[in-house]
């Protein structure tokens, strides 16, 4: 995506980060007496991860969560100084650069301890590590027939000094049906593995398993850290929206406004014709902005007071709208909503889509220009 200082944008992703600080103020009184981290991996779920993480530490926040060592390491360089912990590399990662700019690190593996390790010794400093242990989700984490060697070789390193054991931390499988049995299971596998560690002498700092569905629904999965991700941006994992607000709009300029005949066909293969005498407006946005092809004759934009049907197949660059009468005038330069908290809310898209609205948040890119606004204290 484009960055922000560009101007005139005709298609633009805008976020607005008083909705980032007012989530995060309702993920905290969901958290009780436990931290947040605020999880801004893939560049903020696509709303921006510096801008979003100074926002949400501003709100509240005791810390962000990436997934790689590159991403921790902008977040740095951005001069966010709050902890920060990457949970996704493979062994030859730059861990080095993880621990001397101070980055947690998550582990997942013996290999991946190993290279931390490494690190650690030709960095000349303690490395701090976390146990992402696999509790049933078979991704990423510790397998438990591997847990117990890990274990044994990350008990010397935590004496020794050359390692910190800040956390124990797992992910979970179905936080988004909140009565899902397997939820318990997932409980119960997480705190037998805390208690392994500690019969090998390791004490973790805290440990942490709610994601943003077990952090709104679940309170007995709390524990000492929650990490939400898309429900900061405002999206809901479950049917209860809790007060969130949407943080991103995505809108862009119209380019054309024309008439059509009756019998006439609209963009490629003619898959809509005109029934009448019409007016179209021309949307300079495709899929190689973000607009989904599937979505071509069945998705809606705000635009002049109204919800204005696509007709005709989403193309590259550009779809159009029928604007039937154009009754409110809409003309070239006026703004189309795409989805947003004026507009369609990105859930319309992803039932259309059959996926879920996390997708269509970090769908724009290419030529779409990222806006940030909002008075949320950035620090």
């Amino acid at each position: 995506m484009a960055g922000s200082g560009l101007v005139n944008a005709q298609v633009e992703t805008v976020v607005d980060l008083d909705a980032i600080a007012h989530n995060m103020r309702i993920l905290r009184a969901h958290a009780g007496d436990a931290a947040v981290m605020a999880v801004v991996k893939a560049d903020g779920y696509n709303h921006g991860a510096v801008e979003v993480g100074r926002a949400a530490l501003a709100a509240g926040a005791a810390g962000l969560g990436v997934t790689t060592v590159g991403e921790g390491l902008a977040l740095r360089r951005a001069g966010i100084t709050a902890p920060i912990l990457c949970w996704l590399n493979n062994s030859d990662a730059d861990f080095a650069a993880a621990v001397a700019a101070d980055i947690e690190i998550g582990v997942s593996s013996l290999s991946h301890l190993r290279a931390v390790e490494r690190a650690a010794r030709t960095a000349g400093g303690p490395a701090t590590v976390s146990l992402k242990v696999d509790t049933g989700l078979n991704r990423n984490g510790i397998a438990p027939t591997e847990y117990p060697v890990v274990l044994a070789a990350l008990e010397p390193l935590v004496r020794a000094g050359t390692l910190r054991l800040r956390a124990i931390f797992s992910h979970l499988a179905h936080a988004d049906e909140p009565e899902h049995p397997f939820l318990d299971v997932q409980r119960d596998r997480f705190l037998t593995a805390i208690a392994t560690a500690k019969t090998h002498g390791l004490e973790p700092e805290l440990v942490h398993l709610a994601n943003s569905a077990a952090t709104l629904t679940r309170p007995d999965l709390v524990f000492d850290m929650v990490r939400p991700g898309i429900a900061m941006y405002g999206l809901s994992p479950v049917a209860d929206d809790f007060g969130l607000r949407p943080a991103m709009t995505l809108q862009a300029q119209v380019a054309l406004v024309k008439r059509v005949a009756a019998g006439e066909g609209v963009s490629y293969g003619h898959q809509w014709t005109a029934p009448r005498d019409t007016t179209v407006a021309l949307i300079p946005a495709g899929y190689a902005d973000g607009v989904f092809r599937p979505l071509s004759n069945r998705f809606e934009v705000w635009l002049g007071g109204a919800r204005r049907r696509n007709i005709g197949r989403v193309c590259m660059d550009q779809f159009v709208v029928d604007l039937g009468d154009n009754a409110a005038g809409v003309t070239e330069g006026d703004t189309a909503v795409l989805f947003g908290p004026e507009g369609p809310h990105p859930q319309e898209w992803a039932d259309l889509l059959d996926t879920i609205h996390y997708e269509v948040v970090c769908a724009p890119k290419g030529r779409v220009v990222r806006r940030h606004t909002g008075t949320a204290p950035r620090l």
